[in-house]
């Protein structure tokens, strides 16, 4: 490991991808990239941009070693760890070294909108004019951090989160790589789970792989291992909602609060249902869609519930929910917000 290189899970780095055709996702960059370097166009400064966990350090290594790079000319370091003037001096001293045996040395800085005010200064000079020989592959999950300075002087790229279809795509792959099934609520799970994120979708997958010897995984066992609030009980806040049942709502609500359920979890969980739901009601010639994102029996219970809705199931209802998903966990009492969401809603 370079210094200050981050570790990640087992199946994070068992699965890390190797070339650009394992990339998913990030078609915009890729094409890009491998169109530069078949015409030998290579940049002394990339700056990769995206929240965590969409591949952004992955895709320098592939692109160092698509430039020729090797292990020994290859230098990788965390600026959330090493983010001083001296770390930055290091490297300026450095680059005027000449490779062992590739024809760029390459500098990958992870986190780089946490280095400091002078050690930003000392790097933009190296930053101006670099040697022939180098080039700079910078990584931020806070793009707003980095110097306008430094971005001028770099080849841009901003990364997408991937989607909730291609984390339960890419978690049913990973999962029969691993000689399990994941049904497809369960599959579901692990996607709303890992939040936009491949290393959080790989460590869910881990964390259950390694806590069940069950090789057909259901979404019960997700909710078992990662403490995700049940989902009869996002069923139970619909059927309130539904029904002007409050008394079922605010039980359900205080049953996950009960179970130490994440709030904020849970209110996503029942925004994303009740945006389902909404769009049946609205006969949006969504159905197709929402068939593909639940399971069966999932599907069946919108529907029949869809059948029951009243026209004041609006998207009034949605924001308030939206705002409950804000909200939660603001306040001494995590429940509070979607207590509040559910008493306007069902009046």
């Amino acid at each position: 490991m370079k210094k200050g290189e981050k570790s990640g899970g087992v199946l994070y780095r068992k699965y890390r991808p190797q070339t650009f055709g394992d990339i998913i996702g990030q078609g915009h960059i890729v094409k890009v990239l491998e169109g530069a370097i078949k015409l030998g166009n290579i940049s002394h400064a990339y700056l990769f941009s995206g929240s965590r966990g969409t591949g952004k350090t992955s895709m320098a290594r592939i692109l160092s070693r698509e430039i020729g790079t090797s292990a020994n000319d290859l230098v990788e370091m965390d600026a959330a760890s090493n983010r001083g003037i001296d770390d930055v001096r290091e490297i300026r001293e450095s680059v005027n070294t000449l490779p062992f045996e590739s024809k760029y040395k390459v500098y990958i800085i992870d986190e780089v909108h946490m280095l400091t005010k002078d050690a930003w200064n000392a790097f933009l000079k190296t930053l101006e004019e670099p040697p022939a020989h180098v080039v700079f592959i910078l990584a931020t999950t806070e793009l707003e951090k980095v110097p306008e300075t430094v971005i001028s002087r770099c080849q841009t790229f901003s990364f997408k989160q991937p989607n909730q279809a291609t984390l339960k795509d890419f978690a049913l792959s990973v999962a029969k790589k691993e000689g399990a099934a994941l049904e497809p609520a369960a599959a579901e799970l692990v996607a709303l789970l890992g939040d936009g994120s491949f290393r959080d979708a790989h460590g869910i997958l881990e964390k259950v792989l390694s806590s069940t010897k069950s090789k057909k995984i259901t979404r019960e066992e997700i909710e078992q291992v990662t403490g995700a609030p049940k989902a009869e009980l996002v069923r139970q806040i619909l059927e309130s909602i539904v029904e002007k049942d409050l008394e079922k709502g605010m039980k359900a609500i205080q049953s996950a609060a009960g179970a130490n359920a994440e709030m904020k979890l849970f209110a996503k969980l029942i925004l994303e249902r009740l945006r389902f739901l909404f769009l049946l009601r609205l006969k949006a010639g969504m159905d197709e869609y929402i068939a593909g994102e639940v399971s069966e029996d999932d599907f069946k219970f919108l529907q029949t519930l869809r059948d029951k809705a009243g026209t004041d199931l609006t998207a009034d209802v949605l924001l308030r929910f939206i705002t409950a998903y804000e909200d939660s966990g603001r306040t001494s009492i995590p429940e509070l917000a979607l207590e509040l969401a559910l008493a306007d809603t069902v009046k």
